[in-house]
């Protein structure tokens, strides 16, 4: 069947358009005759990919999978968090080497606070999932990235920049004590045959969430002219992603398998 195939370039089609799309809205407006073609694109390829998953034999995603609750939310919580987290490194990364003067080598010293907590929260996140459900580290990882970047979209610009690695380790700690319980929960929701499917579900929500954030955030930085302004535009985004990601995971079902 054609469907099988049409499926998966109707998938690699519709997200390259909304990504490029995005990215030229920064310059084009809304409006923009690229931007319109782009969507327009988006939305047919979209309509051609599900039309393929529903009626192929061998089908790249059972549409049947999505009734999963957990896959849902697992999947919307790993677009928040590589969204929030690329496209506030990107961010800084200019603010810092365009506004502050700082090398691209004391840029790179600037985020390692917080990524240098990574390995002892890895351990317990592990410990609360055992103990208390996947639940509770995975809000309060997504609560701590919510609070990070709010707290980042009101400093002033005054704040130096030891301050801002300080008030990022939140938003660093987010992942390990977010992502490995999401992960978990989303292979033990769906049967063992579709554990492949599931993954790659949730890896490709990753994924789109650091480009569209990317492209997102990079036209907020060109569109207003000024650095600081669309800095805490994206970072504003990025904190409501992450409370709306802390309480979607509040009605997450158990972990077990259909």
């Amino acid at each position: 069947m054609p469907f099988d195939w049409i499926g998966q370039v109707a998938a690699v089609l519709a997200m390259g358009a909304l990504t490029f799309g995005v990215i030229e809205a920064g310059a084009d407006g809304l409006g923009g005759p690229r931007v319109l073609v782009s969507m327009a694109i988006t939305v047919l390829a979209l309509v051609v990919f599900v039309a393929a998953q529903a009626y192929g034999k061998q089908p790249m995603v059972p549409l049947d999978l999505f009734r999963s609750r957990n896959l849902v939310i697992a999947s919307g919580t790993g677009f928040a968090f590589i969204g929030g987290f690329q496209g506030m490194v990107f961010v800084y990364s200019l603010y810092y080497q365009q506004q502050r003067g700082l090398s691209s080598f004391a840029t790179g010293l600037a985020f390692v606070p917080m990524t240098v907590l990574s390995a002892f929260v890895s351990v317990l996140a592990a410990r609360l999932a055992e103990r208390f459900g996947p639940r509770v580290p995975i809000v309060g990882g997504m609560l701590l990235m919510g609070t990070g970047t709010t707290m980042l979209t009101f400093l002033p610009s005054s704040t130096p920049v030891w301050a801002l690695s300080f008030v990022m380790i939140p938003v660093g700690i987010c992942g390990p004590l977010a992502m490995a319980p999401t992960t978990a929960l989303l292979l033990e929701s769906v049967p063992a045959h579709r554990a492949g499917v599931a993954s790659g579900v949730f890896n490709t929500s990753r994924q789109l969430g650091g480009a569209l954030a990317v492209a997102v955030f990079g036209a907020l930085l060109a569109g207003r002219g000024d650095l600081l302004h669309g800095l805490r535009e994206s970072l504003a985004i990025t904190a409501v992603m992450a409370f709306v990601s802390a309480a979607a995971n509040l009605f997450l079902g158990p972990a077990r398998q259909p």
